[in-house]
């Protein structure tokens, strides 16, 4: 599988990555190439440390997700949340159901279609600018907190986790951005998408590791323990520091950050076979 470093370096890159506004597909599609680390092995690989950053998001928003249980509404975070109990499990099926079927009907295409050098580049150049227009666009309107999602606000940030399945965009980006635009502010914003991301990815990594799980060997378990911890680690401080940044912090910096990488991903990996 490689060495030692190799799992740091990639459950680095994949914890910083997976919740944050810049495309975690895209990071380590440049990373493994850096790295020489590439192909079925590899692939699988990644599904297994994206697992840590998963788990991250269960950690520090337990009492929400506790709250989404019917008899667990002690644990809410407010008594009159719209995101607790029956209601919240509503809104989160809502949100996720678009992108999971979509995902599972088109899968082939987006395979073979969307998984090259000009469609990656291409995504993270338009997400940079539409990061750059919704945030000069919301900053007019009045936003609402997290406890009073509707369900039309859930379908609709569901609807834009879609645009996420092509690689590259990002489905962070797609889903705050979604959310900015339908109401929330840039926190509960961030806070909805770690949420409903925990479907969404442990179903896609669940149906990835059945197709790919041949590909480990049991005298890589070392490695994939340390990529998976590394990513568990690095993720709960990037997620912590990001929504911690969001309260006075806008996402310019990271629209910014992505019209920047475009074409030095593009120049990196226009020769590689994805």
């Amino acid at each position: 599988m490689g060495s030692w470093n190799n799992a740091i370096i990639l459950g680095i890159v994949e914890g910083l990555t997976e919740f944050l506004p810049v495309s975690s597909t895209g990071h380590l599609i440049i990373a493994g190439h850096l790295l020489g680390f590439v192909g079925e092995k590899a692939a699988s690989f990644e599904v297994v440390i994206q697992l840590g950053a998963i788990l991250s998001v269960v950690v520090l928003y337990w009492r929400r997700f506790i709250g989404l249980i019917p008899t667990g509404n002690r644990f809410a975070s407010s008594r009159h949340s719209t995101l607790m109990g029956w209601s919240g499990l509503c809104r989160v099926a809502l949100a996720t159901f678009p992108a999971l079927l979509v995902g599972y009907l088109a899968r082939h295409v987006i395979k073979e279609t969307l998984f090259t050098p000009e469609a990656v580049t291409l995504a993270l150049l338009v997400g940079g600018v539409a990061m750059l227009f919704v945030e000069r666009l919301v900053s007019r309107h009045r936003a609402s907190p997290l406890d009073q999602l509707t369900l039309g606000q859930a379908f609709g940030i569901g609807l834009f986790q879609v645009l996420a399945l092509w690689p590259g965009t990002s489905r962070a980006a797609a889903t705050i951005i979604g959310a900015m635009l339908l109401g929330l502010d840039r926190k509960s914003a961030a806070e909805f998408s770690f949420i409903i991301a925990v479907p969404v990815l442990f179903a896609a990594t669940g149906y990835e590791l059945i197709k790919t799980g041949n590909q480990l060997a049991l005298q890589d378990s070392l490695q994939l323990g340390i990529g998976l911890i590394v990513s568990f680690v690095v993720a709960l401080i990037a997620v912590k520091g990001f929504v911690s940044f969001l309260q006075h912090g806008r996402l310019t910096p990271f629209a910014w950050y992505r019209i920047l990488a475009a074409p030095l991903f593009y120049y990196l990996t226009r020769g590689l076979y994805f």
